[in-house]
């Protein structure tokens, strides 16, 4: 990333620590942010000054702009991790990191698997596992780590089942993909933790090639032996979805139930409701309230845009801060507040534009039906700490807790 040396130098440091007093809500260094403007300047790793959007309005449009490159590798790609922490450790992830018409071509070939009405038809058996993991949960210690208790094997197994993973080897593409989300690991250390994910899919997909079953990497493979895919890029697109399958979901199932014990009086109205879409549209306000990527969408300009008055030169890095639009007031009447009875539809959790995060469908559902079950069966869920002492992922690209202990 190519540093300016003819820039303002009051522009703010980006990314700013988060901050413990309010670990549910974007750091006041943060918010200043959005006072500067919906896109502002900020000085990043090695002096770089990538270009922060802030505003709802402005994040929505920009994710839909085909000016916007997702490459990594261009020249001012503004990268979450420091430079001087991601030296030698590049890794691949399949589309992700593409511009259409590449991220196009790879995403059709497993994009059916996530459709609503497919993922809509594991409900039942996503209901199953979660009061499976609660039934060894409650028969178990007090008090228990809700991530490794429930948060983090569930979306582990459930995306283990649909791309033919087998569970048994949890443990060592947790600890893997634990490595590449960190915000704190070496380049050496992210690199390896890529290549020993890679090698695993490889030698997977080849077996799912040969003998092929009925899951999502045998897909993959009819897709291989036809010419359309090599075996490398669905390797790739195995990392992805593994790693993406579970970290998020499983961030998302501990930092959700915790912001319901800090607002008991939202745990109750989640806990006793009736009707699915009471439901559903609580997990859509925890979804707004807790935007879990919390270092931004990165992009680069291909050419100048104009966007709220300000020109974003080609070439520039752009950085989408969703937690902000997620609490941006021109949107969300009284953002910083949970409620879950606010239609919360409009947020940005899941990106937007061909980028949307297409693994949505079945985050939403794994979400639905964790949180009611949780505090269904167990209605006298309570922190077994102090709320200074929960661990959180202040650590990691994808922001969550590393335990929550719980007792009841």
């Amino acid at each position: 990333m190519t540093a300016r040396t003819d820039v303002d130098e009051t522009i703010p440091e980006f990314p700013p620590p988060r901050s413990a007093v309010c670990p549910f809500d974007p750091s006041p260094e943060l918010r200043a942010l959005a006072g500067r403007g919906p896109v502002t300047q900020v000085r990043s790793w090695g002096g770089s000054t990538p270009w922060a959007v802030t505003g709802h309005a402005e994040q929505k449009t920009l994710l839909a702009d085909p000016r916007l490159s997702v490459d990594f590798a261009a020249p001012n790609f503004p990268s979450p991790i420091d430079p001087a922490h991601s030296h030698g450790g590049g890794t691949d992830l399949s589309f992700v990191g593409m511009d259409d018409p590449e991220h196009a071509r790879l995403r059709r070939m497993i994009s059916g698997a996530f459709t609503v009405k497919r993922v809509e038809a594991m409900r039942p058996a996503i209901q199953r596992l979660t009061d499976e993991f609660l039934d060894r949960m409650l028969a178990g210690p007090t008090p228990a780590d809700l991530v490794q208790a429930l948060a983090l094997p569930l979306p582990s197994l459930v995306i283990s089942e649909m791309l033919g993973v087998p569970y048994a080897d949890h443990e060592f593409f947790q600890a893997n993909s634990k490595i590449m989300v960190s915000a704190t690991a070496t380049g050496t250390e992210r690199g390896a933790a890529h290549s020993a994910l890679a090698g695993y899919l490889d030698e997977l997909v080849a077996k799912k090639t040969a003998e092929p079953g009925d899951d999502l990497l045998s897909k993959l493979g009819a897709q291989i032996r036809v010419g359309e895919l090599t075996a490398r890029e669905a390797a790739t697109m195995g990392v992805l979805l593994l790693l993406g399958g579970h970290e998020t979901t499983a961030n998302m199932i501990s930092l959700g139930t915790l912001a319901l014990l800090q607002h008991p009086d939202q745990l109750a109205l989640l806990r006793d409701a009736d009707d699915p879409r009471a439901v559903t549209g609580a997990v859509e306000e925890l979804l707004r309230y807790l935007s879990i990527v919390h270092l931004g969408r990165r992009r680069t300009a291909l050419e100048d845009i104009e966007v709220a008055g300000r020109t974003i030169p080609a070439g520039d890095g752009v950085i989408l801060l969703g937690e902000l639009a997620n609490r941006d007031p021109e949107v969300f009447d009284d953002p910083d507040r949970l409620d879950l009875t606010r239609n919360a539809r409009r947020h940005q959790a899941f990106g937007g534009g061909t980028h949307h995060c297409v693994g949505q469908p079945l985050a939403r559902l794994e979400l639905q039906v964790v949180y009611p079950a949780l505090l269904r069966r167990v209605p006298t869920l309570r922190l077994a700490v102090p709320l200074d002492e929960v661990k959180f992922k202040y650590d990691a690209v994808i922001y969550g807790l590393h335990e929550l202990p719980v007792t009841w």
